[in-house]
């Protein structure tokens, strides 16, 4: 409210009715309105102080904060004098990157503080900025010399900050050692490219180096060999010494390929599997002889913390651009070749040959063609007797065979291993099994039935669980079932092996130890579990005649088994001769042609106790 209008409201208000100015009541209500804008007025210069009061401690906090935030940055921050480079700021981080406490760096010169090499390039990339005004960026720089940054790599910036006039006042500079993660990213590169067991290059930098030297062949028409390698006899390593002594196994083995792969890229692809790619314009002679070399340096002794070992190597080669032009064509000639020197004996070394193409796609038809065969109940069950000494059957076993459409009768020893390979065996094997405990709850003469398990069996499913379902679904009682096992069964994990293999006997079910003599530690495994049964194997009973060795195996197995109180199965006896033989010796029973071969059970009706006019008619 103006002053005028304030008055006139007070003489209005001291005025009476007759229009008598009432001097007193008038005099009283200017003072109180002096006093009332006394106090509006001492408020209003309060509240100004006050202000600016705040003010000057919101500046001060402000201040505080960003002295603390640069303080406690973990990057060195650091500001200088343009005109003559004395440091003037430098944080908590500044003073531990320089290695020197801040009283001795502030108000000092880069002379008064560095080497005079350190110096000399601070000086330089100051004068660098201040004379073009730009700010100055350098990433992963690596630091040759320094007071506490020997060796490190950097990121840092520097720049220009002028006055109002435009003239160069200070220099800021912040430095991050950035040495730790470019080592880790290092390191995690590397990782990602090399091998964690060898430190050799994996199979993703195998790949990039076929790829780059394709490339160079094909622009320089030049000519270059791959070959692939496979350690032989390597899981028996694992199995009866162990993983870790295997680990060490592995980077020997591995060393002695780097060494004698004369600067060749040496890559290990993954489990025993090695890739070497040789350099370009190596004659074929060059690459056998290399490779004949790293055969002989494999298969001699490997000797690690007091194991030794007899290792071996098979190697398989494609030359480029003969057996390819492309890396997945030289890749898969490279492994044909491998899989061909394998097969031919092991510790080989093979060139790619054409046919060997044929033979790797025959394989992936056969395969094929298996899946189809389990779809379309194209595999079949073949019996064969097993009879005591004097000819009495006692039992048969069961025998999956192959009834191919075009090919016929295909080897088991074609198919199983394939089967194996690809986990088929598992759904075959239980085919197998329900069938044969089918087939034997139906003979009139309870005559027991053995099946083979396969180790893959063992390590997949629940296998417990599938041969009771499947002895309640036929009504075979478990008695009269017998699985036969390879000690592959108990290699790996033995703990989880050996306790399956105690369940299935509880559940009645007898178990054989099949193909003994043949590993490393079937006497091991006879002390841990009580077998009913041992089978020996018909590589020996095949050379009784042949080999007295043949014949002193057989001796102490039979000798070992009859203090261990366990039958012992021969299996592959043909002769008069060798029956007699394994007679002499108390061998309980046996099997093999001899005694019949593998066949349709309708060939031994009369054996299992079946009329043949009534089966056919009933």
């Amino acid at each position: 409210m103006s002053m005028h209008r304030l008055f006139a409201e007070q003489l209005r208000c001291a005025t009476d009715a007759t229009g008598q100015v009432d001097v007193v009541k008038l005099g009283e209500l200017v003072s109180a309105a002096y006093e009332v804008s006394d106090r509006d007025r001492q408020r209003m210069i309060d509240a100004r102080a006050h202000t600016h009061d705040e003010a000057a401690q919101d500046l001060l906090r402000t201040q505080e904060f960003l002295d603390t935030i640069v303080e406690n940055i973990p990057i060195a921050v650091f500001a200088k004098c343009a005109k003559d480079s004395r440091y003037i700021l430098l944080n908590r981080a500044g003073e531990d990157y320089y290695g020197v406490p801040r009283e001795q760096m502030l108000g000092r010169t880069p002379e008064e503080i560095f080497p005079a090499e350190v110096a000399r390039m601070v000086n330089e990339q100051d004068r660098r900025v201040v004379a073009s005004g730009m700010p100055m960026f350098l990433e992963e720089l690596l630091l040759e010399v320094g007071v506490k940054g020997h060796d490190r790599v950097v990121n840092s910036r520097k720049m220009l900050i002028t006055d109002d006039a435009g003239d160069p006042q200070y220099l800021v500079g912040v430095i991050e050692d950035v040495t730790e993660r470019v080592n880790t990213q290092e390191r995690i590169s590397h990782l990602a490219h090399h091998d964690a067991l060898t430190d050799l290059p994996n199979r993703s930098a195998f790949n990039a180096a076929l790829g780059e030297r394709l490339e160079r062949a094909q622009e320089a028409s030049a000519s270059f060999a791959v070959l692939s390698l496979d350690l032989d006899r390597f899981k028996d390593v694992n199995d009866v010494f162990g993983h870790p002594v295997g680990d060490m196994m592995m980077r020997a083995a591995a060393e002695r390929l780097a060494a004698e792969a004369d600067g060749a890229f040496v890559a290990r692809i993954g489990g025993d599997e090695f890739m070497i790619l040789m350099p370009d314009d190596v004659y074929r002679e060059e690459v056998l002889a290399i490779g004949e070399r790293l055969v002989e340096a494999i298969g001699n002794e490997l000797e690690v913390d007091d194991y030794l070992s007899h290792v071996g190597l098979s190697v398989g080669i494609a030359l480029y651009p003969n057996d390819g032009v492309d890396a997945a064509t030289l890749l898969a000639n490279a492994d044909s070749a491998l899989y061909r020197a394998k097969r031919e004996g092991r510790g080989r070394v093979c060139f790619f040959e054409s046919e060997m193409d044929r033979e790797l796609r025959d394989r992936r038809l056969l395969l094929h063609d298996l899946r189809q065969a389990i779809e379309q109940n194209e595999l079949l069950i073949y019996f064969q007797p097993q009879a005591r000494m004097n000819g009495e059957i006692i039992g048969f076993e069961a025998l999956v065979r192959w009834n191919h459409p075009t090919r016929g009768i295909v080897p088991p020893d074609q198919f199983i291993p394939l089967a194996e390979e690809n986990g088929l065996i598992i759904q075959i094997g239980e085919w197998v099994l329900r069938e044969a405990c089918r087939e034997a709850a139906s003979w009139p003469r309870p005559l027991q039935v053995a099946v083979n398990l396969s180790p893959v069996q063992f390590q997949a499913g629940d296998l417990e669980r599938s041969i009771h379902q499947i002895l309640l679904e036929t009504g075979l009682a478990p008695t009269r079932l017998e699985v036969e096992i390879t000690e592959g069964v108990l290699i790996g994990d033995f703990a989880r092996a050996l306790n399956l293999l105690r369940r299935l006997k509880a559940l009645g079910i007898r178990i054989a130890m099949d193909d003994f003599g043949t590993g490393y530690s079937s006497l091991s495994y006879l002390q841990s579990f009580p077998f009913d049964k041992i089978k020996i194997d018909r590589s020996f009973i095949s050379n009784l005649e042949a080999t007295p060795e043949s014949a002193e195996i057989v001796r102490a197995v039979l000798s070992l088994a009859h203090a261990l109180h366990m039958p012992v199965v021969a299996e592959g006896v043909e002769t008069e001769a060798q029956r007699a033989f394994l007679e002499r010796e108390a061998c309980e029973e046996m099997q093999g042609y001899l005694i019949g071969r593998p066949e349709p059970i309708e060939h031994y009706f009369d054996l299992i106790g079946i009329n043949v006019e009534r089966r056919r008619y009933a």
